[in-house]
């Protein structure tokens, strides 16, 4: 068997990461485990589609479901996760500020108050 390049497994989870509903829900349960109707209740999608994204995620690796009678809990599989969100927060935001600074510039050379 053939391994893949680290490049290649990188795209591959960037790619997991790239809906907006995986990524609230690995934001939610970054701050406590949550069963599914408060995943529900957090977010905007349909049972079914969230079932799906969950389905993803718990392939992956990246969150785990556990059974509490009635109920399915997820939780983050690990810490490396959380601090992945986070990462991502403080790129963003840098990649901001830069923008707004160069807004300022632009602005300023057009003379606008």
């Amino acid at each position: 068997m053939k391994s893949v390049p680290l490049y290649q497994a990188k795209a591959e989870m960037f790619r997991l990461l790239g809906h907006p509903v995986r990524i609230r829900v690995l934001e939610l349960l970054s701050e406590r485990p949550m069963p599914v109707r408060d995943l529900l209740t957090a977010i905007d999608v349909e049972a079914t589609g969230l079932s799906q994204h969950l389905a993803v995620l718990r392939r992956s690796g990246m969150v785990t479901a556990q059974r509490e009678g009635p109920t399915v809990v997820y939780a983050l599989a690990g810490g490396g996760v959380a601090n992945l969100l986070v990462a991502a927060r403080t790129l963003l935001t840098q990649m901001l500020v830069g923008r707004n600074e160069l807004l300022n510039e632009l602005l300023a050379e057009a003379g606008a108050p």
